[in-house]
């Protein structure tokens, strides 16, 4: 009768860990999915920080091309005042 009881022992401890076992499987796929979910997220805004350095790279191109633009265009301006001087002296 003793070993009737060791049985239902042994397998109730059996059932236990195996509950444990999926409840601890559980959690891992909890958390796997987290950090999944997480990395994603990391990755998403370190794009978009590589994005954002890349269109400030370019606006400075830009402004840098204007400002030679603009200096150019002004210097054009003085020489055509220096020129309609000349022209009302005559």
């Amino acid at each position: 009768a003793g070993r009737g009881r060791g049985k239902m022992a042994a397998g109730g401890a059996a059932d236990a860990q195996a509950r444990f076992g999926h409840s601890v499987k559980g959690l891992l796929t909890e958390k796997v999915t987290s950090c999944g979910t997480d990395v994603i997220a990391l990755t998403k805004q370190v794009l978009k920080g590589s994005r954002s350095a890349e269109l400030l790279g370019q606006a400075a191109r830009n402004m840098v091309m204007q400002e030679d633009a603009i200096l150019h265009s002004e210097d054009s301006l003085r020489k055509m005042a220096i020129i309609t001087t000349h022209l009302q002296y005559q």
